[in-house]
């Protein structure tokens, strides 16, 4: 269990303390970056930096006051204080500093300062997780606590019993909770909360930076909701925003809120020193392009860490992942000299009461070695831990910096690693590595004008309050979407006003985060029947299938039955040396062309689309060597979304500039072609490869049976985001991209850092793709004159 580069450890590097062991760990990664052929793509060094301090203002309570300095803190950072005065002159702020800056400080003082001089006001925290929330309480209470205020704080959220809810909305001045409950559970039953909006005098956001996308423009309609109840209660809060490092954070919180804001990101606060290595698994076939499993190689970098006495925290990208790297890592280090339990995973699947034993565990050191899902990106307390790394990138500047901060939160030395995958988007950033240290992070961006978004939410909006006639949810007139609506039977028009006429209850039927709302449950019938986790509705599909095996714990579990209807999968555990992988198909159908251009004699273009998905088989891959090991046929319901896409057409006329490949080549050179432009897409975007579909068409036009296919990058959710005409208006930039990306490819066949493995595009992709990217970027040739 070592890095065995093939060089010895250092002698300074035997057995010793923490930060030895971290130290020793470092020496072995610079001394075998002297290797030409070393998997060490980089080593940045990021320096302590000192902090900058202002005296606590003087408008503090002096109660507040000494109580900070109770906890030592005698000074704010510069930032800190600046968000002070902006939110005392009644301004909307955002702050954006990095992990572990102080920013939970930047809104608790504030809100606190308030609360002690005004005991009947009220403020609301949206956090994007419970988990986060409930951590944020701690923090906040214990700071009442010190104080002796009678300021009373809660969580409210679906963990929240029925019992206490009342008293909750009675009681708090401060509620912390998150979209999904302020969707569904406060929101819709406003009057219950007639106390809390009439009051509502701040409202904190944080962790600005993870509401983008879907997510995002769902919570920019959610917000207008919460603006016209405030507004029928006599209520304008104010907003305070706290973000991780991106690049347009005045921008997104101006488009969340509608409201103007002062940015505060001069960061003030003191840093231990970092360490920021990208390493690239070896190449074992240098023909096939075939790099050792960084699974794997997360595997021994974590092993060989937690040996040097590193508590290390490991971020895989997807919950299937998760999975099979926690149980690589049971099996190697609970089997041998390390306790039971010191090696844990942490995901959205686990019951709430376990996650937060797993926080504790961890905060206390109890946990060596911790495997996490995104789940632990964000600002949640799990104390001072030595090391990340992370098993692929997370798809995003911002994200991978947010990762690699949750190490040294202490002030203390740490090291980040980056363990590349073979996907293309990996390898272009992790053999780049000046595009990911010297390029800003990343733009937020939203769509909140979706009109599926728009639409589900207004419905929401006449369910809370009529909808009067000139009325505008944001800057939308509603009346001609109200007449739609009534149309369909969800409104009737009544003095003036439209009112919610069905018997349904609109909250439930939409999903901040995804399609739909319904979750599947998953229940272990071993024993006695017992929940064991809860799963969205899209992974229910490709995880819980019949036959599937589920991994939970590092535990597998084979899926008996799957209850479509009833939204419930029945488990039994098993023990068996493999995992399953779904298998789908996709079908797109062009619904309407927004805008095109030629492209040589091919076309381009962007618009609606219909996506047609339906998971259709499954693959056993065996655990460590990855080898298939079985099959099996599903018929499992098809899922249909209306999304937006960019495409391109390919003409008879161009494929004729192919005379000597078959259909077949032609078709194995698109598929290829799909999945590089997927790569550079999300790159020119700023997106995850996952928000991107990618689909390939066989269009055999009327009677002629002329070959004309269609490769389409879609939106991953329905309406789309907004990336698809971006896409289109970089079509050139897209191509020219792939085509770098390809050719600095060394494989001779594809492999999965360009194209694709040859076994999955088919025989001949790659140089079929390259021909086909070189027509694309050349007029065709004029014919000879007689």
């Amino acid at each position: 269990m070592n890095l065995s580069f093939g060089f010895p450890d250092p002698p300074e590097a035997v057995s010793l303390t923490r930060r030895s062991g971290l130290e020793s760990a470092l020496a072995r990664f610079e001394q075998a970056m002297a290797d030409p052929d070393s998997p060490i793509r980089a080593i940045r060094r990021q320096p302590a930096r000192e902090g900058e301090f202002v005296p606590i203002p003087g408008s503090v309570d002096p109660v507040l006051a000494q109580t900070l300095k109770d906890r030592g803190i005698e000074r704010l950072y510069t930032h800190q204080a600046d968000v002070f005065q902006h939110v005392e002159a009644g301004r909307n702020v955002v702050v954006v500093t990095p992990t572990a800056s102080g920013k939970t400080l930047c809104y608790n003082l504030p809100v606190l300062n308030h609360l002690l001089r005004h005991p009947d006001a009220r403020a609301l925290y949206l956090f994007p997780t419970k988990a986060l929330a409930m951590d944020q309480l701690h923090e906040f209470q214990a700071a009442v606590d010190r104080a002796g205020s009678p300021i009373r704080a809660f969580t409210y959220d679906g963990d929240t019993p029925q019992d206490a809810r009342r008293a909750i909305r009675e009681r708090a001045n401060v509620v912390f909770t998150n979209p999904d409950m302020l969707h569904s559970g406060i929101l819709p039953h406003h009057t219950r909360w007639a106390k809390c909006f009439e009051n509502l005098h701040y409202l904190v956001i944080d962790e600005l930076h993870y509401y983008r996308g879907v997510y995002g423009s769902h919570l920019a309609n959610l917000l207008r909701r919460l603006r016209r109840i405030c507004v029928f209660y006599g209520s304008t809060p104010q907003f305070i925003c706290s973000s991780a490092t991106i690049a347009n954070p005045k921008e997104l919180a101006e488009a969340l809120t509608e409201s103007r804001f002062e940015l505060v990101d001069r960061n003030g606060s003191p840093a231990g020193e970092k360490y920021f290595i990208f390493y690239n698994p070896p190449v074992v076939n240098r023909q096939l392009g075939i790099r050792r499993s960084y699974l794997h190689e997360a595997r021994r970098l974590t092993i060989e860490l937690v040996d040097r006495g590193q508590q290390t925290l490991v971020f895989c990208n997807n919950r299937l992942a998760t999975e099979v790297l926690l149980t690589y890592l049971k099996d190697a280090l609970e089997r041998g000299p390390a306790p039971a339990g010191t090696v844990r995973g942490y995901r959205g699947g686990y019951l709430p009461r376990e996650r937060r034993e797993i926080e504790r565990r961890l905060r206390e050191g109890e946990i060596r070695a911790l495997v996490s899902t995104n789940a632990l990106e964000l600002g949640i307390d799990i104390g001072s831990l030595d090391a990340v790394v992370m098993a692929g990138y997370p798809g995003a500047i911002a994200s991978t910096w947010q990762r690699a901060g949750r190490a040294g939160r202490r002030q203390t030395t740490a090291l980040a690693v980056l363990v590349a995958s073979s996907a293309p988007l990996d390898q272009y950033i992790i053999e780049h590595p000046e595009y990911f240290f010297e390029r800003s992070p990343e733009q937020a961006r939203i769509n909140p004008d979706n009109l599926e978004i728009l639409v589900n939410h207004l419905k929401c909006a006449a369910f809370e309050l009529p909808l009067r006639d000139g009325e505008k949810f944001g800057p939308h007139p509603v009346d001609e979407m109200c007449r739609f609506l009534a149309e369909l039977g969800f409104l009737y028009h009544s003095a003036g006003a439209w009112h919610w006429t069905s018997d349904t209850y609109p909250a439930d039927a939409i999903s901040l985060r995804a399609v739909t709302s319904d979750n599947f449950v998953v229940v272990d019938i071993t024993r006695e029947p017992t929940v064991i986790a809860e799963v969205s509705f899209p992974t229910a599909l490709t995880s819980l299938h019949e036959k599937a095996i589920y991994l939970h714990e590092a535990r597998q579990y084979q899926v008996e039955r799957f209850d479509y209807d009833q939204r419930k999968a029945y488990v039994r555990a098993v023990e068996c040396d493999y995992f399953t992988d779904a298998i789908d198909y996709t079908q797109v159908k062009v619904l309407e062309e927004f805008a095109a251009a030629p492209l040589a004699e091919a076309r381009a273009a962007h618009g609606e689309v219909r996506v047609n998905r339906q998971v259709v088989g499954f693959k056993k891959v065996k655990f460590y060597t990855l080898e298939n090991v079985g099959a099996g046929n599903l018929s499992m319901p098809e899922q249909e979304i209306h999304t937006t896409s960019f495409w391109l057409h390919f003409t008879a006329s161009f494929l004729a500039r192919f005379p000597d490949l078959m259909p077949a080549a032609r078709q194995s050179g698109l598929v290829a072609l799909g999945n590089a432009l997927r790569a550079v897409a999300a790159l020119h975007v700023m997106c995850d490869p996952r928000d991107l579909g990618v689909a390939f068409s066989e269009d055999i036009s009327g009677g002629l049976k002329l070959f004309e296919p269609d490769l389409y990058l879609y939106d991953n959710y329905p309406g789309g985001i907004g990336q698809s005409e971006p896409l289109f208006e970089a079509r050139d930039r897209l191509i020219a991209a792939a085509a770098e990306l390809i050719a600095a490819c060394p494989c001779e066949n594809g492999c999965p850092s360009c194209v694709g493995p040859a076994g999955e595009t088919g025989d001949g992709g790659k140089q079929t793709a390259v021909r086909i990217l070189e027509a694309l970027r050349r007029p065709p040739a004029l014919p000879d004159r007689a």
